[in-house]
């Protein structure tokens, strides 16, 4: 039977931070209070359990649907598209971001709660009855999920607001939180991953602790944070520190092998959501099949919503394995042979971004397949590029890294001289990572790191609205005006 790491949302008495952050309430969840709970190793490891991993989650902050952040943030870019007509797609995909669209602003009050519950939760552990290491693993988890969601939210909207435990502790008194600088801001995500640096290096898939944090997670959101920071020497010592053989990350070597039932907690896999009949499930395939498309198991939902546009679609080499999973042309149940030149309404905004395996139990909508987050071709490729950057100079080094992600997918090396300036190269590793990673969460942060975010939503996504200071998402109307403008807007909004 699958191991999991149940996400138990338990009764517990608790504390939630408001929107705007001005005034702290207290929240009743029930009757049981802290002095009740936790009592012991048991309590304290499913409290750690429910506020560390719930937040961070597939039926959460990695849901397939708008409310998740890497399907909302690559819908804003050039090979994000959807064929429904909701009410927040347009916004996304038109980047026609204001303080009162829906998709864009949802993160941020929902997701300040938890890293407040997360700080919490540190304290109430604290002097609960448990082994040493067994405490050190929890608060090391706490420190990990509370770093690993505030940067997640740093990415999208920049600074945010950061109650303290004092804070926390006294939610009557009038007390208004403000923002935290860049450098506060920072300082505070990489405190929280080096206090988790504890943590083991990886879990094996046949061990009881497969599914919970890492230090192998760690490292690679620490490396995505200076990535965002443009701390290349930084980024290089975290890419680095993940090669190392106590991690044991290596390629898969067919790329949609990564993606299957019988494959799980493959060595590639740096972290992912672990699905589980009746307990987490993931809603991919759903979203993206049309009920045109055969498949094995008949029993799969099939929505028709995401595509992949025909101008990304384009990009790739007739050669290259990947579109093995990203489907442009099929004969339909009904016969009828589908492709660009034939969309009917199946491939009306292009192609079908199918990525993982049928689960060949599926009765709906839900599948039992892990949901993957990082994975170790998302190091090998931000390595590369941390690399030159840091070099300003293409290296054999960074080229045969590139060619370690480049040359699974079926396709010829790149040779050193196939560059002639670190731009070629930088523009390469943009492209092999928009093969690679689509609708795994990067592209947005990596346009905005090439500086090319907004450039293609005008060009690709065809907007009018699109302007420079939409790299950052808007803070809810809703916080602003609850503050009573003592928190600021991001800038232009």
């Amino acid at each position: 039977m699958k191991k999991n790491i149940i996400i138990c949302f338990m009764a517990l008495a608790g504390f939630a931070i408001c929107p705007s952050c001005t005034n702290l309430e207290s929240e009743m969840y029930n009757v049981i209070g802290t002095d009740m709970f936790p009592k012991n190793e048991a309590d304290a490891e499913s409290l750690v359990t429910a506020s560390a991993y719930g937040p961070l989650s597939v039926n959460r902050i990695f849901i397939a649907t708008y409310a998740g952040i890497q399907v909302m943030s690559d819908m804003t870019t050039d090979l994000g598209e959807c064929q429904w007509n909701n009410a927040w797609w347009p916004d996304l995909l038109q980047f026609n971001f204001t303080s009162l669209s829906t998709a864009p602003t949802l993160f941020y009050s929902d997701y300040l709660r938890d890293i407040s519950k997360m700080t919490l939760t540190m304290e109430r552990i604290s002097n609960v009855p448990m082994k040493d290491d067994v405490r050190n693993r929890l608060l090391a988890e706490l420190h990990c999920g509370r770093g690993w969601l505030a940067y997640l939210l740093y990415d999208l909207y920049g600074p945010i607001q950061i109650a303290t435990l004092d804070q926390l502790n006294n939610p009557l008194q009038d007390n208004f939180i403000p923002r935290l600088s860049e450098e506060q801001m920072v300082k505070f995500i990489e405190d929280d991953l080096e206090a988790a640096k504890v943590l083991p290096a990886t879990y094996s898939k046949s061990d009881k602790n497969y599914g919970r944090f890492t230090r192998g997670l760690v490292y690679t959101v620490l490396l995505k944070l200076y990535m965002h920071e443009n701390n290349w020497k930084k980024a290089v010592e975290c890419g680095r520190e993940l090669m190392k053989p106590e991690y044991g990350y290596k390629l898969e070597e067919n790329y949609k092998d990564v993606f299957t039932l019988e494959n799980e907690g493959n060595k590639e896999t740096i972290w992912a959501c672990i699905c589980s009949r009746g307990v987490n499930q993931h809603m991919w395939q759903a979203h993206v099949l049309s009920s045109e498309y055969p498949t094995k198991n008949p029993n799969i939902q099939k929505w028709g919503g995401y595509r992949i546009p025909w101008d990304f679609y384009h990009t790739f080499d007739d050669s290259d394995k990947r579109l093995e999973v990203l489907v442009g042309d099929f004969i339909g149940v009904d016969g009828i042979h589908y492709n660009e030149q034939n969309p009917g309404t199946v491939l009306l905004k292009g192609a079908l971004p199918i990525k993982y395996a049928e689960d060949p139990d599926a009765t709906g909508e839900e599948s039992q397949i892990d949901w993957i987050v990082y994975r170790y071709a998302d190091v090998l490729t931000l390595l590369a590029e941390a690399i030159v950057r840091d070099a300003n100079n293409v290296t054999q080094e960074a080229v045969d890294l590139l060619n370690d992600v480049h040359t699974r997918a079926g396709l010829d090396a790149y040779m050193l001289n196939d560059f002639a300036n670190v731009d070629e190269f930088l523009e390469a590793v943009l492209l092999e990572r928009g093969h690679e990673l689509w609708f795994e969460g990067v592209r947005r942060s990596d346009l905005i790191r090439h500086g090319k975010y907004i450039e293609y939503a005008r060009k690709y996504k065809h907007s009018s609205t699109a302007q420079e200071y939409m790299n950052l998402m808007p803070i809810p109307q809703s916080v602003i005006d609850e503050s009573k403008g003592n928190i600021a807007q991001n800038p232009q909004y």
